[in-house]
């Protein structure tokens, strides 16, 4: 079955198709993490009740919990505020 995004909808994309619909990561091998991945993207986002603070410390664990997995992992972090 296809399932086009509705006219407007915000999707993530690559050249070999829709990885993300209404704002929900797609469960797919394609795009799924592996042993030999080199580099990942992590969206957070804080919908009330969720504190600009909790965020930021789940952003927190996230990287510590990234750390781990050896000395050559880097991490570059990008905030932005409602307007």
């Amino acid at each position: 079955m296809v399932d086009h995004p509705a006219p407007g909808e915000v999707v993530w994309c690559d050249e070999a198709g829709v990885t993300c619909r209404r704002w929900n990561w797609r469960q797919a091998r394609r795009t799924q993490l592996r042993d030999d991945t080199t580099a990942g993207l992590f969206i957070l986002d804080a919908l009330d009740p969720l504190t600009d603070e909790a965020l930021h410390a789940a952003a927190d664990d996230l990287v510590t919990h990234l750390s781990r997995l050896g000395p050559d992992v880097q991490v570059a972090r990008r905030f932005v505020a409602a307007p």
